[in-house]
């Protein structure tokens, strides 16, 4: 993704209070080679780029006084009630560098799976996003995850499923992760409970229906 950036000369509270007030956001470059840079973005336009999910796990363009220099999204403030950003902090990238990201899970086919389509399963995604170190030409936009061989019983691992070819995920104390966790739904376990009750129902009519017995004769 494409953005466009602009040189900031001032900084400090006043400065990016005015900044706002006049539709701007303040912002920082900082990394590689260079001096941090002081910036400011469009805030309409940043806006809409954040609700992006490539936005914040992918390698950005962003064009600064008639460069174009490849940048990652490191940090974002928002006002604590309003639609509003306050702040926005990138970090530049080197190609020769391995870089630490959060990568976003996207789960796909569990309904084609065992566990849900005859076991009467719910699938739970324990985890959203992954993090993985990598040089920046292999960091992924997401990571797909095939959840079609689910079984009842059975979680999915950070360790059963297979990661792009130059990515490492970065576990940080945790050896093997839940991904996926498959819950049996009430369904199946009220089914298997009403059998019971309505056997006894079934044999309950059919003595009050079957006629009295004579008493023994003496």
């Amino acid at each position: 993704m494409k953005f466009v950036a602009f040189e900031r000369a001032k900084q400090g509270t006043g400065a990016s209070r005015r900044l706002r007030n006049s539709g701007k956001t303040p912002g920082i470059v900082y990394g590689g080679e260079g001096q941090p840079q002081l910036i400011e973005l469009d805030h309409n336009a940043l806006w809409h780029a954040l609700k992006k999910e490539a936005f914040h796990s992918t390698i950005l363009e962003m064009e600064l006084a008639g460069k174009t220099t490849k940048v990652l999204l490191r940090d974002v403030h928002y006002h604590p009630y309003k639609q509003l950003v306050q702040h926005i902090d990138f970090q530049r990238v080197d190609a020769k560098t391995k870089l630490h990201m959060k990568v976003p899970l996207h789960y796909v086919k569990a309904e084609e799976s065992q566990a849900v389509k005859f076991e009467h399963c719910v699938v739970n995604h324990v985890m959203s996003e992954i993090d993985v170190s990598c040089l920046p030409a292999d960091l992924p936009e997401f990571i797909e995850v095939d959840l079609s061989g689910l079984k009842k019983g059975v979680s999915l691992h950070l360790n059963d499923i297979k990661l792009p070819k130059g990515v490492t995920a970065v576990t940080r104390g945790k050896v093997n992760p839940v991904l996926v966790s498959v819950v049996v739904t009430g369904g199946e376990e009220a089914t298997a409970e009403a059998a019971p009750a309505a056997d006894a129902k079934t044999d309950a009519k059919a003595d009050a229906k079957a006629p009295a017995k004579a008493p023994a004769k003496k």
